[in-house]
Parts: structure tokens; C-alpha cells; sequence
């Protein structure tokens, strides 16, 4: 990942990057997939692609219709830049074969994997502490914590096999801060990520592979949707007043956009963030200060 005779225009040009929990239209994963396509990278987008239990139901998962129409669009987006590969493989991150077959999808059809975004998450499981069951919080922590560190695990062992570097990113959240009702675990799993982070760092750092998160606040994607129109209902308010509600709190006026989130993921993977690793960055509008 050296920054050497780079393409400023396409600076990630020759890299491949894989990016989990991608299969929605509107969401982080396909903003990050366009602006990581735009920027010259191979992409490999990847989702569940069915529901699999009670925990993956079909209208808050990645189908593999819509899987395949969102690599459509982000082919579409680039063909005007010169364009970039762009497969499609669907993949479970609860279960380590998948992830690991995902990595070697990378290699096999891109030829390498240089950059691995821990994208996919649960942030639909939302209830009071005395009504989560352990079933709710298993869920929680098997894709958002176990499943980043199985996307960390199968993206460092190739690229430290490649000997060419790496970036991974995790998109974690401002409740990787801070703490939010009825949210216990999905608090819990994105603090988590910020020491996992912290750690793998440590022993990545030699093979030049960084490691990182992107805390973003609250971004209206489809099931940022969802939990404003929860939220609202469990405070009483109508949607309109929790929306204004949430941009009074926030210095910079409005919640943040997906592509706010993709451009501090891009900025990780880009050669300017060579001597950035371990860190948490805060994509909040200011609304997140720590």
C-alpha cells in the first residue's frame, strides 16, 4: 500500500477491496463501494443473500436480487471513470468457512485483496434491558463483533501471505462511544471493535497492514429509517420532531449521509493514511467529540 507513483486521480488503483453487508440499495456498503470503485479499486460486494433464522429476517438483510442490482449500479456509476471490476459473493459472517471463502473469492477472481471493509451489522434488535433475551444478544454480537473479527482474521491472513500490505476498516459507530438505550448490544459490540482494533494493531503493524475504525452517527440508510421511526415511537414524538430533534444536538446541523462515511473510509484506505492505524475516527457532525 505504498504510496509511490500513485494515481492521484484513482489512487487505489491495482487493489482489491472486499466490503461485507453491501447487498442494499442506500446503504453504507454501496457508498462505500462507489466511492472505493471511483477511487480505482476492484470491488467485491457482499451480503448474506437470504435470510438464514429469525435473527436475518428478508426486509432487513441483503437479498441476492438486490446484491446483484447494487454491483449493477456501482458499475454503472464508474463506467464514465474508466470503471472497475465488480463481482458479487454471498457470504454469512457469523460462520468463519464463509468469510474465509469470501477472502479467496478476492484473490481468485481480482487477484489480490489489499482492503477489507467489516461493513455488515445488526442494528435492527432494539428493545428495553429487562425485555433482551439471550437470543437477541447473541445475534447481535455474532454479526457485529465475531463477524468483524472474522473478516479481520481472513483478510490479514492473505494479505500477510501477499507481502504487499493492507488496509482493513470496521464500521463501528458512535456507539462505539458512547452508550444508547435499548441498545445494550449493539453498544456492546461496537465498544468492542474499538478494542479489537486497537489490538490487531499491534501485531498487523510489521506486515504494514492497518487497522481501523469508522464511527459514524446516525445515517438515514434503510434501516436508519427504520430506527428513526422506532426511536420516535418510543419517545413520543412524531418523526418529523425526533429528525429535527437530532439535528439540533448535532454542531454541523443534520444527521450524517452515507457518503460522509465513505469518503473517511476511502481517506483509510488511500495512501495519505499510511502512518494511520489502531484509531476510532469520529464521523458525527461534531456530535461525538471523544
Amino acid at each position: 500500500m505504498s504510496s509511490t507513483a500513485t494515481d492521484s486521480r484513482r489512487p487505489l488503483a491495482g487493489k482489491t477491496a472486499v466490503i461485507t453487508g453491501a447487498g442494499r440499495h442506500g446503504g453504507l456498503g454501496e457508498a462505500i463501494a462507489l466511492q472505493l470503485a471511483a477511487d480505482g479499486a476492484a470491488i467485491v460486494l457482499s451480503d448474506i443473500g437470504r435470510s438464514a433464522d429469525s435473527a436475518t429476517p428478508p426486509a432487513m438483510i441483503g437479498g441476492l436480487d438486490e446484491l446483484n442490482a447494487v454491483a449493477a449500479g456501482v458499475r454503472a456509476r464508474c463506467a464514465d471513470t474508466g470503471g472497475s471490476a465488480v463481482s458479487t459473493h454471498t457470504c454469512d459472517v457469523r460462520r468463519w468457512e464463509q468469510v474465509q471463502a469470501l477472502a479467496e473469492h478476492a484473490v481468485r477472481t481480482h487477484g489480490s485483496l489489499d482492503i477489507w471493509i467489516n461493513n455488515a451489522g445488526i442494528g435492527y434488535i432494539m428493545k428495553p434491558l429487562l425485555e433482551v433475551d439471550p437470543q437477541d444478544w447473541n445475534a447481535v454480537i455474532e454479526v457485529n463483533l465475531s463477524g468483524a473479527f472474522f473478516g479481520l482474521k481472513a483478510a490479514a491472513e492473505v494479505m500477510v501471505r501477499q507481502g504487499r500490505g493492507g488496509r482493513i476498516v470496521n464500521i463501528a459507530s458512535q456507539a462505539a462511544k458512547s452508550g444508547f438505550a435499548q441498545a445494550q448490544a449493539y453498544t456492546a459490540s461496537k465498544h468492542g471493535l474499538v478494542g479489537l482494533v486497537r489490538s490487531a494493531a499491534i501485531e498487523l503493524g510489521p506486515h504494514g497492514i492497518t487497522v481501523n475504525n469508522v464511527c459514524p452517527n446516525h445515517v438515514t440508510t434503510g434501516l436508519g429509517a427504520w430506527q428513526n421511526e422506532y426511536f420516535a415511537a418510543q419517545q413520543g414524538k412524531t418523526l418529523v420532531q425526533y429528525m429535527a430533534d437530532m439535528a439540533a444536538r448535532i454542531p454541523l446541523g443534520r444527521p450524517g449521509l452515507p457518503a460522509d462515511t465513505a469518503r473517511a473510509v476511502a481517506f483509510l484506505c488511500s495512501p495519505q493514511a499510511d502512518y494511520i492505524t489502531a484509531e476510532s475516527m469520529n464521523v458525527s457532525g461534531g456530535e461525538e467529540p471523544h
